[in-house]
């Protein structure tokens, strides 16, 4: 039975509810100067991949058709030794890909361990849209690609991968060198002229690495992380380290209490240092974020890391993250 005294106590609960929501509204909403459209990228060859994306975006297109087409352009590029099927392989041999995609309303999709297919962000865009699920891996993953029309490439390895793991086997010493081409991704977020979010992150992970091993990459909340009314985020690098501490969700929602793009860039990093003091002085994290607002910014570990912004102000330039060890 319905009291007096519980009635109001319910009453002012559900005040204080609705109170929470208009002042959660009030606090994210787009103001008039927001810098749209804008699409970013993680590293040198995010700048052709900028360029596609731009074409959808400055046509008044939606931010997930221009994430996804974007890195495209880098998965299609035998000569990138970190994505696609031109990646270096694993220490069997293996080229495995993994990508996700995320958008405005929080539908993501993912793939993992995928072999022979030359776009996984497109199979992870119809495991968003065509399955009830978010991830697929492996065997699975491929039938998935298959059963939806898409072709299985019929060479293993490229001749210039396929030298290099030769050369490595010799030794078969597993050593991921900073910024490197073996432990670099493709992560791309964007905003529209609607003000809508979306990202896509794709790579085919460290190289020599053993067979199986799935990093950041296609990990919601890790690799990449999108949240409509605050902003989206990142992640390149050695991707264990970004996985303990469920990277780009942490920079989303440290920029939901405030901070910058890159204060909340710089603050991920610096938790990494704090659970890793000495291992993180020898490997290399980048993390890379857009508010709602349209600002952007970044963050690494260790020096070299860059990213590319196009916008109507911005014409596809590279800027060089600040990083936490000079």
């Amino acid at each position: 039975m319905t009291t007096r005294r519980s009635f109001i106590k319910w009453s002012a609960l559900s005040a204080a509810m609705v109170s929470v929501r208009n002042s959660s509204a009030k606090k994210f909403s787009i103001p008039s100067s927001v810098t749209k459209p804008i699409v970013i990228s993680t590293w040198k060859h995010g700048q052709d991949a900028n360029v596609d994306a731009w074409k959808i975006l400055s046509a008044g297109g939606r931010a997930l058709d221009a994430v996804e087409k974007g890195v495209m352009v880098t998965e299609a590029d035998l000569r990138n030794l970190s994505v696609g099927l031109g990646g270096l392989p694993d220490r069997d041999g293996h080229v495995t890909l993994d990508a996700c995609i995320m958008d405005e309303w929080a539908n993501c999709g993912s793939v993992a361990f995928l072999e022979h297919i030359k776009h996984p962000i497109s199979i992870a865009r119809l495991v968003m849209e065509k399955t009830p699920h978010v991830m697929l891996v492996g065997e699975g993953a491929l039938k998935f690609a298959l059963d939806h029309g898409f072709s299985k490439e019929k060479f293993d390895r490229t001749p210039e991968s396929d030298k290099a793991w030769k050369e490595w086997l010799k030794k078969a010493e597993y050593k991921p060198i900073v910024n490197f081409e073996n432990h670099d991704t493709i992560g791309m977020v964007a905003m529209d002229v609607n003000g809508n979010l979306s990202g896509a992150c794709t790579t085919s992970g460290m190289a020599y690495k053993l067979h199986g091993r799935v990093g950041d990459s296609p990990i919601i909340g890790a690799g990449l992380y999108v949240d409509n009314e605050v902003g989206a985020a990142t992640a390149t690098g050695t991707g264990e380290e970004v996985i303990r501490i469920c990277g780009t969700h942490l920079v989303v929602e440290l920029m939901r209490q405030g901070k910058s793009p890159e204060n909340a860039c710089r603050e991920a990093v610096e938790r990494i240092v704090k659970k890793q003091p000495e291992k993180s002085k020898n490997l290399q994290v980048g993390f890379l974020a857009l508010n709602k607002n349209g600002e952007y910014g970044a963050y690494c570990l260790q020096t070299g890391f860059n990213y590319a912004v196009y916008s109507n102000e911005i014409k596809n330039e590279m800027i060089d993250g600040k990083s936490f060890y000079k």
